[in-house]
This record gives C-alpha cells, structure tokens and sequence, in this order.
C-alpha cells in the first residue's frame, strides 16, 4: 500500500532543504563568477584618452595706472631733512589728492634716512627719502596729477615708474577660458577624426592661466625736469589675457 505524500518521514523534508540549499549556493557562485569575468574583462580593456592643450587670449583696455612719486631732501643734520621732507612729502599728498587721488590710494613703498660721506669717511650730510605708490584709476588725469605733484614739490622729487592693469578681469578670465576650451575641443576633434575614433567627454581640465601685461612706462630720477609746458600725457595702450588649458578626453572607437 502507497503512503500519500501528506505521511513522508522527516528525513524526506530534510533532503528536500538540502537540495533547495545547494541550488542556492550554485546561484550565488554563478553571479560571483559574472562579476569576476566583468571584472577581468574591463581590466584588460583600459580606457583610451587623448590630450590637447587649447589656448585662448583677449585683449583689453587698461582702466587703471599705479606710479610711484619720492620726494628726496639733503641737509647738514638728519631732524632737518627729515623735517623738512615731511613738509614736502606733505604738500605732495596735498597736489595729488587736490587732483582727484583717494588717500586709501596713496601707499607709502619706501622710506630711507641715511647719512652720507665723502670718499675719505667723513660726514659730509644726511639724506631723507620717502615714495609713494600712486594708484589712479581715472588714468586720463594721471598726467594732470603728476604735473601737480612736480610743481608743488619742486627740485628732488623722483618718479620711478607706471604700470597699467584692469580693475576687474573676471569678465577677460572667463571669455578667455572659454576661447581656450573651444579651441582645445576642436583640436580633439580633429585628431580624433584623423584617427579614426570618437570623441568623449572630458575626463580631467586643468587650467594654466597666464596673463600677460604691458612693460612698465620707464621714467627715471631726474627726468621731471625735462617735462615740457604741456600737461604730461599716459598712454594706456592696451592689455592682454591669456589663458591655457590642458584637456584629457575619452575616446571611443
């Protein structure tokens, strides 16, 4: 007589777990050995790239100048020249900031007192300088200010040099950036469509900004008393800024 499956011995239920077990222990190792062969496969396909550099430059006007104005005084005793150049260093700030210069725009960059010899050691005075960093950024009154600055201090004073920048070059930087970064693109895709492959996107950017500046307008001590009667002139010119880029893109084939 046949026993109905509602009688089988607790043995049978425990083969029937085992089995059950096993195949899950088969599933697992199946997906563990997928993702090992996924695994090896892209390891030995590595990731193809191709670099570029771009470049990208553009060209401004200048809305700021920064010179430098010394007034130099000679005397017997050191507290005389010092005194006496404190009141020309006085009547020069005076000339500037009458010429529209901020004082928060007046900078002192250089202060010396020493005494001075003849070829023997001997004493012979002291000398007192003191110059300031002019920054203006309505350089159309520049040279105004200058000629101010030279009328009220008089013989001794010096004027050292002017340099030209862009108050604010945020707007030049980022039209520059994206000059380089279309023409780094257009590189990459040209040597991609020689070498017969598609072009990705970009995996890594690096910026290597340069910018560049007009050379300083040369004067030196002395030359102020060579300036002609009429109002002494700054010519700006223009300026550029120049930004690189290095670009690494993923190719396809």
């Amino acid at each position: 007589m046949t026993e109905s499956p509602d009688h089988l011995s607790p043995r049978s239920g425990r083969a029937r777990d085992l089995i059950a077990l096993l195949a899950v222990v088969a599933i697992v190792l199946a997906a563990v050995s997928l993702v090992v062969a996924t695994r090896a496969s892209s390891s030995s396909s590595p990731t193809r790239t191709l670099n570029v550099t771009g470049s990208g430059t553009v060209t401004g006007v200048p809305d700021t100048v920064t010179f430098q104005l010394g007034v130099t005084t000679v005397r017997n005793q050191a507290s005389e020249a010092l005194q006496v150049n404190n009141r020309r260093v006085q009547s020069l700030e005076r000339a500037l900031v009458a010429q529209g210069v901020s004082r928060k725009n007046l900078q002192t960059s250089n202060f010396n007192i020493y005494q001075m010899t003849d070829s023997n050691g001997n004493p012979t005075g002291f000398s007192v300088s003191n110059t300031l960093q002019v920054t203006m950024h309505k350089i159309a009154k520049a040279g105004g200010a200058i000629d101010a600055a030279v009328a009220a201090v008089g013989n001794g004073v010096s004027f050292n040099g002017v340099s030209f920048s862009q108050s604010d070059q945020s707007r030049a930087l980022a039209s520059a950036r994206t000059k380089a970064m279309n023409a780094a693109r257009a590189a990459a895709a040209s040597l991609a469509t020689a070498g017969g492959v598609t072009l990705g996107a970009p995996l890594k950017i690096v910026d290597q900004e340069n910018q560049s500046s007009p050379a300083p307008y040369p004067f030196f001590r002395g030359a102020v008393a060579t300036f002609s009667p009429a109002q002494t002139r700054l010519l700006p010119g223009t300026q550029t800024v120049t930004v690189q880029v290095s670009v690494t893109y993923q190719v396809n084939a």
